[in-house]
């Protein structure tokens, strides 16, 4: 199922970051914005709020859109646009959620929950470093931080 719009979290607190690691049931496993497709009636931030419950056991604040930007290449062109909304956590504890989508669920789970620094690329993982599409996403949202000013 193709969809239009990826609504995906730059969940940002204490100048860190939450990424969540997929786990393919291969093994291979990379890290990424939790996010995900738009429901029928819901609004993109409604949207954003779901995805970040499902797949992070948070609840967040969203501060409004960040980014708006065509998908990374090499992404299988599953979706045209990615919509980066700023968030902030709600709650204490992120802790990996699911995938409620069985044809979803029956390639990957989650498997994990981290925040990584958006200052100190030191601290990032090496499966971060070297993905080349999350590195690059975590680089411009650090950049659209630089100037957000609030507006969506």
């Amino acid at each position: 199922m193709q969809r239009k719009n990826r609504y995906q979290a730059a969940i940002v607190k204490d100048g860190n970051i939450l990424l969540i690691q997929h786990r393919e049931h291969t093994g291979r496993a990379y890290w990424l914005l939790p996010g995900g497709g738009r429901e029928d009636g819901e609004t993109e931030e409604e949207c954003v709020q779901r995805e970040m419950r499902e797949e992070t056991n948070l609840e967040v604040n969203v501060e409004g859109l960040l980014l708006d930007e065509p998908p990374p290449l090499n992404t299988g062109g599953f979706y045209e646009r990615f919509k980066t909304y700023l968030c902030s956590p709600l709650t204490q504890d992120a802790s990996p959620g699911y995938e409620p989508e069985p044809e979803v669920s029956a390639v990957y789970a989650i498997a994990a929950v981290g925040w990584y620094s958006l200052d100190d690329e030191t601290t990032w993982d090496e499966a971060i470093l070297n993905d080349d599409i999350t590195a690059p996403t975590l680089r411009r949202i650090r950049d659209a931080l630089k100037s957000w000013n609030g507006k969506s």
